[in-house]
């Protein structure tokens, strides 16, 4: 049985939305890319990565359009402060990195893992700690 067409149009975008935030952060560490295009990598990466929404995804329909169109808005707007060539050249680095489907280097996400925890031991401590003393 073969996959419906619109299941392959969405496998592909997927996989463009991965090449395309590895391929941002190759761009956010290189020196030729804008100080403007840095903050806007930043901000579309941290987003995409981050565990905390705008807009709850518990909300049905609502909750999504922020993933929907926030995060592709930012790629969008990263993409086009990088110049080309060296876009094309982050791209193709970018598609050595993933493996299999899997990230080869994993612990990229380790800052942000530390940062998400580092709030959640300031939220428990204000909550717990505090009201005690």
């Amino acid at each position: 049985m073969t996959e419906p067409v619109f299941i392959k149009k969405i496998k592909e975008k997927v996989n463009e939305l991965k090449i395309n935030l590895s391929a941002l952060y190759l761009a956010y560490k290189r020196k030729d890319v804008s100080i403007l295009a840095k903050i806007i990598i930043i901000m579309a990466v941290g987003y995409a990565l981050s565990p905390i929404d705008l807009i709850s995804d518990f909300i049905p329909i609502i909750g999504y359009l922020d993933d929907l169109l926030i995060v592709p808005l930012l790629i969008t707007i990263s993409i086009k402060l990088i110049p080309k060539n060296i876009m094309d050249e982050c791209r193709e680095q970018a598609k050595d990195l993933w493996k299999d489907g899997k990230p080869k280097k994993w612990y990229y996400a380790v800052p942000i893992i530390v940062i998400w925890l580092l709030i959640i031991f300031l939220v428990i401590y204000m909550i717990f700690i505090k009201q005690s003393a």
